[in-house]
């Protein structure tokens, strides 16, 4: 219930309170008269009373016969004391009492208009949050309504992934032009699944659609389904799609379609379970239920589509998924383009540079990237942003920021200066291996006592063995710096160890490039259809003289690649020892601040 329906309300109470107030009033005046007490002492002697009923304070009664029309009487209580006296004085005297009308009235009215605030300020506002709501509302969709006017968003701010746009434009052109693809006797698809990574603009591209196509566009969450009483999801899903067939051509979004949509039977029993499935049946329900033809276009968003109930996946229901995945190096210079129109940019600034400095990175990523970058340009006082005010805003971004006041004593700076400087050193040496762009001893704030940053001047989709193996050579090339200065090792190298044994485990379990094991997965992937790193409970299905084996090929490619660290470092140990003076000394430094870091001259030696 809106604001202007409260209102209409209390104005119909007071209305009614009103009408029945001036009711008692008139039917009291037409057949009751108030006279003098001293009057009805002389009704009384005259036996001109039929019956008296004595309150407080006053006398109620009524006529044996009708006195000037009327046939009740009221009069006001005199003390006793007082009437003999006024008696004797042969004069007409009465009583007065307190009105008690405003007091009675208050003294209802108030109590109960507490209780409403009370009700309507914090009851109500907690009830809501369980999913009740007002009365008339319980079974309301909460989704939130835009048109064209409004969504403020079309396909020219959208940029990255060409693919995804070309499979929406067609819905669009659906929208506006449905006998022209009805001519062959197709139809619009019923539902349109966008997947993907967080912060690669699934939202963005839905509202892009409404935007382009001109229609009604409702907006709203999945977890907005799902409340703590059951039937409530199932009634607002009805209910959002009867305003949707009332607005048709028109396309309802639903975001985060895996909280609505989990897969029926996974997690725990109860009420709240309950209340899902009965939910997902709805919406299963209303998908077989409208018809293409009225210009109904669902579209729903998920990171997660490996999770989903299979029948809300299968035809008929969301006929095409479109998935909008992290976009390439001219995607990511498409998206900087277009977040850098609304920044003022140096010309020495090169987009297909940057591009190919941020592999991997969404559009969301990209968009804060620029933002840093523009921060950190006006903290300096610049005049427009500059390719270094974006590389040190990567670095925040990736590294976290400076700990300039975090103090190393001397043994433990130069222990990181040549840890650093054996990662950077291999990078450069192996080939095949990303660039080093900075080495650097700050610490930061992501717990780092130092970084090497390398970027790759493409994107790969396809790594080999000897790839990998290098990659397992440069992330233990730290801790084999440190036994060529140090001769022990620290605890330095944690991280490294981490990813270095990770990347032995795929070789041997996922990928099939063991000798001993063979052609054969050992172990499914993990990261699940977008990649996230996600902990597996999948049981072993293997044996354990299998296992004993994995083990074994694993350590045995760790120990291979820190061997050759250690020759590798050792037979450039000049280089070794004089970049880690140098880091100590300046603590950045860039390939052109120390030649042997840049690939081409150090393979060229």
């Amino acid at each position: 219930m809106d604001r202007n329906q409260q209102l209409h309300l209390w104005y119909f109470v007071a209305a009614f309170m009103g009408l029945l107030l001036v009711q008692t009033w008139l039917s009291q005046a037409t057949v009751t008269e108030r006279i003098p007490y001293s009057t009805f002492l002389e009704y009384l002697e005259a036996d001109r009373v039929a019956e008296v009923t004595v309150r407080a304070e006053q006398i109620e009664g009524r006529y044996l016969d009708p006195i000037n029309g009327h046939t009740h009487f009221i009069t006001n209580i005199v003390p006793p004391e007082l009437t003999e006296r006024l008696e004797q004085s042969k004069v007409e005297f009465d009583g007065t009492v307190q009105n008690t009308f405003l007091s009675m009235l208050l003294s209802w009215l108030v109590p109960m208009l507490l209780i409403f605030a009370l009700w309507s300020f914090f009851l109500r506002g907690a009830i809501e949050k369980q999913g009740m709501g007002g009365m008339m509302s319980v079974g309301k969709s909460r989704a939130k309504v835009y048109v064209e006017r409004n969504t403020g968003v079309t396909f020219d701010d959208v940029a990255g992934v060409d693919e995804a746009k070309a499979e929406l434009k067609e819905i669009v052109d659906f929208l506006k032009e449905p006998k022209k693809f009805g001519r062959l006797g197709a139809h619009i698809p019923k539902g349109i699944l966008l997947t993907g990574p967080p912060g690669t603009g699934k939202t963005l591209f839905a509202r892009a659609v409404a935007g382009e196509a001109r229609v009604p566009f409702f907006s709203i969450s999945g977890s907005e389904f799902v409340e703590m009483f059951v039937g409530v999801g199932a009634a607002r899903v009805r209910d959002l799609f009867d305003q949707a067939r009332k607005a048709a051509p028109c396309i309802i979004f639903i975001d985060e379609l895996d909280a609505l949509g989990r897969r029926r039977g996974i997690g725990g029993l109860g009420g709240g379970h309950d209340e899902k499935e009965q939910t997902l049946n709805q919406l299963l329900s209303e998908l077989d239920g409208f018809d293409p033809r009225e210009g109904i276009v669902l579209l729903a968003a998920t990171n997660r589509p490996e999770i989903l109930d299979p029948a809300l996946m299968r035809a008929g229901r969301f006929d095409r998924q479109v998935v909008v995945d992290r976009p390439d190096k001219a995607g990511r210079a498409a998206i900087l383009r277009l977040h850098l129109r609304k920044v003022k940019v140096g010309p020495g600034l090169d987009i297909d540079e940057v591009a190919g400095m941020t592999p991997g990175f969404t559009g969301a990523e990209l968009a804060n990237l620029v933002n840093e970058a523009a921060i950190h340009a006006t903290r300096r006082e610049g005049e427009a942003v500059t390719i270094a005010d974006v590389t040190s805003a990567l670095e925040r971004v990736v590294a976290g920021m400076e700990r300039k006041g975090r103090l190393l004593n001397a043994r433990e700076r130069e222990t990181v200066a040549w840890h650093e400087m054996g990662h950077a050193l291999a990078a450069a040496q192996l080939p095949g291996a990303d660039p080093v762009r900075k080495v650097s001893i700050i610490p930061r704030t992501i717990g780092a006592l130092g970084y090497t940053i390398t970027r790759p001047t493409e994107d790969r989709f396809l790594i080999t063995r000897s790839e990998l193996e290098n990659r397992m050579v440069m992330l233990l090339a730290g801790r084999a710096a440190e036994q060529i200065r140090f001769d022990e090792m620290s605890t330095g190298a944690a991280d490294d160890l981490v990813r270095a044994t990770d990347i032995a485990k795929q070789i041997v379990t996922r990928f099939g490039m063991h000798e001993v094991l063979g052609q054969t997965v050992l172990e499914p992937d993990r990261g699940g259809f977008l990649g996230e790193d996600r902990v597996s409970f999948t049981p072993r299905d293997h044996s354990e003289a299998t296992a004993r084996e994995v083990d074994l090929a694993v350590r045995g490619l760790l120990d291979a690649a820190y061997q050759r660290a250690i020759a590798l470092l050792t037979a450039a140990h000049a280089d070794l020892e004089a970049g880690a003076r140098l880091l100590m000394d300046r603590e950045t430094i860039t390939p052109a601040d120390f030649p042997p870091l840049e690939p081409q001259k150090a393979r060229a030696a």
